[in-house]
């Protein structure tokens, strides 16, 4: 028998939405379900949940006042009209003991993600494993990191220590700043960096000189069968400037070019954004033409020794491991290692003309001055005199070669022993030398690509004692194509001629006179100040020693050899300086 279901009268309303008016003044009653509370509903209420199985409970015998409160209510079930959960009344049981053994299908809480953020931190998780190339990479990282970490505190307490002497022996120009001079310029050197220009392949204009054969049985020197540096005290060096050059002037009265120029002095402006120390160069306007000039002893004529470290150097002069006392000595290896390196025998291979700076009778170093001309512009050539210092035959063609020598002075300042580490790890001596002298590398580098050397011979050159400033030995030659070794070392030629290119062009933008061009000390940056036209004539003379620590004063052959721009021996010169 199926139950019938009635349903209540329902008034019809023909005019509009809901009942009547009529309808529901006079309303038939209707019959509503028993057992079922009613509850007034009101439109600011809220609508509930009418079950929410996701909430766990304390089970009855807790204290009933503990039970939470319904969703929207104050603690009062009867405030949620929809909230039934908790009113006991609403739905009597048949036995109020059941209560106890009720239980909820799923009363667990949501798990929590096992791979989230939280459990990195969570120390009471067991951490899952990992794979054994992972772990491997983890553990170099580890080490990589500690290794770092030991290497900065290392240098950090090292710098601490000798940090004022390294400022003080930065911050000290090449040439004294006069009041009377008028700055014309300053150029950051980060606008240098931005530059470039290409010039075409330039013209031989003349050879001077002769060159003597490199001996091969040197490029097989290890540090195992080392050979001591020999001292050449009657040889003569030239270390002659561009407007002393009678070459140089026979070929600005024939107007060969506009700008003349040395490739000493044009390696140094080429290689300005990686130098430290300070440096000057002369310039004079004379008419159309532009002269680059280096001053009578001038710091271009030394070498630079640990320039690029960030390791101190003791700011005393007479210290042997001063920046100055360095310099001397390794214009002194210098000297020596391109003499003994050749191959004694008299045979030379001579050019057009013979040496221009030396005297009939002479005993004169194996070099060759290389005249050669760059054109800058449709109106504007450079001259400049390059050296090679050695020639050799490769497959029946002489090659020229140029001739240097780096200079081992403390392991510890370097941290690399050369004695140690230059049979095995030369790659690693050459980094360290790179990082310490890297303006030094970079001009030589230079002048190899000026003179158009085929190969340029580094040679590694250390002290006998650490403590003994006289005495060296060869521990190894090197050699390399220059233009090879720029890429290497990152040395842009055409960065390198947009320099020249832009100094030029605002030099020839200046009226008659004499300028210097002055590395700044401290900031990396060059500053053009115009000069009176007789400025460094005589030269600056530095503060006189007490009697004590005079020497003798030079004999009329030795005054004569500095009015040529010679010098015998650079070891006269820092026996000089110990003194």
């Amino acid at each position: 028998m199926v139950g019938v279901f009635e349903v209540g009268a329902v008034p019809f309303n023909p005019d509009g939405w809901g009942p009547p008016d009529s309808a529901a003044a006079a309303s038939t009653t209707i019959t509503l379900p028993l057992h079922v509370p009613f509850a007034p509903f009101s439109r600011s209420d809220k609508l509930g949940r009418i079950a929410d199985f996701t909430r766990s409970f304390p089970s009855s015998n807790a204290n009933p006042s503990n039970r939470p409160s319904s969703r929207h209510g104050a603690g009062n079930p009867a405030d949620s009209p929809f909230d039934f959960s908790h009113d006991v009344d609403a739905f009597p049981l048949a036995n109020p003991e059941d209560d106890s053994s009720f239980r909820l299908v799923d009363a667990k809480p949501p798990p929590r993600p096992k791979f989230g953020p939280k459990w990195r931190f969570n120390q009471n998780r067991p951490q899952l494993p990992q794979r054994r190339d992972e772990e491997v990479e983890a553990r170099k990282r580890e080490a990589e990191k500690e290794r770092a970490r030991r290497d900065r505190l290392y240098n950090l307490n090292r710098s601490n220590q000798n940090q004022q002497r390294r400022e003080a022996a930065i911050f000290k120009s090449s040439v004294d700043i006069q009041p009377e001079w008028n700055m014309l310029d300053q150029i950051p050197f980060s606008t240098f960096s931005k530059l470039s220009f290409s010039v075409p392949e330039p013209e031989d204009l003349l050879i001077c000189g002769a060159l003597e054969y490199y001996d091969r049985s040197f490029d097989r020197i290890t540090p195992k069968n080392e050979r001591r540096l020999e001292r050449f005290k009657n040889c003569n060096f030239f270390k002659v400037t561009t407007t002393d050059d009678p070459v140089i002037r026979r070929l600005a009265n024939e107007d060969k070019a506009t700008v003349f120029a040395t490739d000493t002095i044009l390696s140094t402006l080429m290689c300005a954004p990686r130098s430290v120390y300070s440096w000057d160069i002369v310039i004079q306007r004379v008419g159309n033409k532009l002269f680059f000039d280096k001053r009578d002893g001038s710091q271009l004529d030394l070498l630079s020794v640990h320039e690029t470290s960030q390791e101190p150097l003791p700011e005393a002069k007479d210290d042997i491991n001063s920046a100055y006392s360095l310099s001397v000595e390794a214009a002194y290896i210098n000297q020596n290692f391109s003499q003994q390196v050749l191959v004694r025998d008299g045979n030379k291979v001579s050019f057009d003309e013979p040496n221009p700076f030396a005297n009939e009778g002479d005993e004169v170093a194996s070099v060759a001055y290389r005249y050669r001309r760059w054109k800058l512009d449709n109106d504007m050539h450079l001259v400049a005199r390059c050296e090679v210092q050695s020639v050799v035959d490769v497959n029946n063609q002489k090659s020229f070669l140029t001739l240097n020598a780096l200079n081992e002075f403390d392991p510890k300042y370097s941290g690399v022993d050369w004695r140690q580490k230059l049979e095995t790890q030369r790659g690693a001596v050459l980094a360290t030398e790179l990082k310490n002298n890297a303006n030094k590398l970079a001009k030589w580098t230079a002048q190899a690509i000026l003179a158009n050397a085929d190969l340029m011979k580094l040679g590694y050159v250390s002290r006998v004692h650490p403590r003994d400033h006289f005495n060296h030995v060869i521990l190894g030659v090197v050699g390399y194509k220059p233009r090879d070794f720029a890429a290497q070392i990152n040395l842009n030629t055409a960065n390198m001629w947009g320099i020249v290119k832009s100094v030029v062009d605002l030099c020839m933008k200046l009226n008659e006179g004499k300028y210097v061009l002055v590395k700044d000390p401290s900031k990396p940056q060059v500053r053009i100040y115009e000069v009176p036209a007789d400025a460094f004539e005589n030269d600056y003379v530095e503060e006189p020693l007490p009697e004590e620590e005079q020497v003798q004063p030079p004999t009329e052959d030795a005054e004569d050899g500095e009015a040529n721009g010679t010098t015998n021996d650079v070891e006269d010169k820092e026996i000089v300086a110990q003194n």
